[in-house]
């Protein structure tokens, strides 16, 4: 069958949609690439079943609409599978439809969190055909295919249209071993397109892995992804097979770093015979190694180092807030006395930490949001961080958050455009504009003096840190200009 894999662009005056591998959306402006590693599985798995696959990312190659969807029939598509989050899920009907009433035979299918939050609405909404419920949707792409194609039974987790009733095959299971995936296919997959426009990467072209789906907590009210991968189903890839497909990428691609975007990267003895392996091999001196992280990981100063001497370079911690009633409300599972500790011991091993912070929390007020960026300063200050992301909390389908937003009536509306963090749609304690002008006052907090002057030194050091700087130098204004408030 022919498979067209596609991101259809999505014009606005809000930037340029922030849409694949991203677990929050957001509209930017200026790109920010994610290589999207479920689809680019997807596609992979289905070419290896001998489907031709089309790769249509019509938002990062900056195509029109009207270019994409002539390179869609181009394709003589049978099926189009599209990845939908929540903010453009209103878009994609649209977009669903028109294609629908100029060809009525190409098969249309959603994957993604809110349609696995809410699968029956997009039936409701859009003459979708099929919606692939949880995060192993590659697996469940080849399974429908097969369903199409030769009758095979459909795996659980699949819902469709019969008879204009709308079924399922059951809730979906999350069984399936990440050992049988092959290496993603990166030149069907167009994998330079994201090598660059991505500020985790120090030195590029940069490429993304996964090992593991997704987080072994798992349990953080407000993750959009727990709607994909809930808590108690974390699986893995063997360390050796992890490292082969590392080796692959550096031999073959010629990748200067990879990004893991695993919501958790494996901890234990699995980290600990990665690191080693990335030194016996002696990928450590050609390769940059970085990951998602939690500070309550259980990792101790002994692992910090050994990371550090196999090549690990960037670690992204979810700090979220600086208040213990937050954290416990999230279920964040995490105490503050731990977060300077692990921060000292990555900077430590060499590492550069990279912190996540929300505001918009309805229990929170401003001097609960000014804590946590005080902490935020003197973490920069004491040079115990390098980076910082900070972002307008947003309850999505299917989260514990959203649920109890409903409960309690916090929710301002359920206009699914308007949860793209232009605004905040919970009910806060603080007012639209003071939320805004505090993200930005988070980006600023990174500059002192000290942290200047490390960062100049840095820079004039090394190249690759040089050119690194300048991109976030030219990036730094458009952060706080998607923050500015503005109707």
């Amino acid at each position: 069958m022919n498979i067209v894999i596609g991101y259809p662009p999505l014009e606005s005056s809000k930037g340029i949609p922030l849409l694949g591998q991203n677990r929050q959306f957001q509209w930017a402006t200026t790109p920010w690439k994610a290589y999207p590693m479920v689809p680019a599985s997807m596609a992979t798995l289905l070419r290896r079943e001998g489907h031709s696959v089309v790769w249509l990312d019509g938002i990062n190659e900056s195509m029109t609409y009207e270019s994409w969807e002539e390179e869609l029939w181009k394709s003589n598509a049978d099926v189009l599978i599209i990845e939908t989050k929540t903010p453009v899920i209103k878009r994609h009907w649209r977009i669903i439809n028109l294609l629908k009433e100029k060809n009525k035979k190409t098969k249309i299918v959603l994957v993604g969190d809110h349609v696995t939050a809410l699968p029956k609405e997009s039936f409701e909404k859009s003459k979708v055909d099929f919606v692939l419920t949880g995060g192993d949707y590659d697996f469940l792409a080849t399974n429908l295919l097969d369903h199409l194609e030769k009758g095979r039974k459909l795996e659980k987790g699949i819902w469709y249209r019969e008879r204009k009733v709308v079924k399922n095959s059951g809730k979906f299971v999350l069984n399936h071993k990440l050992n049988t995936l092959p290496f993603i296919d990166r030149e069907l997959t167009n994998w330079q397109l994201y090598a660059y426009d991505n500020s985790n990467y120090l030195r590029t072209p940069g490429t993304y892995t996964m090992f593991g789906r997704d987080c072994w907590w798992g349990k953080c009210s407000f993750c959009s992804w727990t709607t994909l991968y809930p808590g108690n189903c974390y699986r893995v890839m063997r360390p050796k097979r992890a490292l082969d497909e590392v080796k692959f990428l550096v031999d073959t691609l010629k990748v200067r770093e990879i990004m893991d975007d695993s919501g958790t990267f494996p901890v234990g003895d699995w980290l600990n015979e990665f690191c080693l392996g990335l030194i016996e091999r002696n990928l450590h001196e050609r390769i940059k190694f970085d990951c998602n992280m939690r500070f309550n990981s259980g990792l101790s100063r002994k692992d910090y180092l050994l990371m550090g001497k196999a090549g690990f370079r960037f670690v992204l911690y979810g700090l979220e807030s600086a208040n213990k009633k937050t954290l416990d409300h999230i279920n964040k599972n995490l105490d503050i006395e731990c977060i300077l500790k692990s921060l000292s011991w990555a900077k430590e091993a060499g590492l550069s930490p990279h912190l996540t912070v929300m505001v918009g929390y309805p229990w929170e007020n401003k001097s609960d949001v000014l804590e946590t960026l005080k902490l935020a300063k003197h973490i920069f200050m004491n040079d115990l961080a390098d980076s910082i992301q900070a972002t307008i909390v947003v309850p999505y389908p299917g989260t514990p958050l959203y649920s109890e937003a409903k409960l309690h009536g916090w929710l301002r509306t359920e206009d699914w455009s308007r949860y793209d963090m232009r605004e905040p749609v919970l009910r806060t304690k603080m007012s639209d504009n003071e939320l805004k002008e505090v993200v930005k006052d988070f980006y600023k907090s990174i500059f002192n003096h000290k942290f200047l002057v490390r960062k100049i030194k840095e820079a004039f050091s090394d190249v690759d840190f040089l050119k690194y700087y300048l991109r976030l130098a030219r990036k730094f204004p458009s952060k706080l200009l998607d923050f500015t408030a503005r109707n």
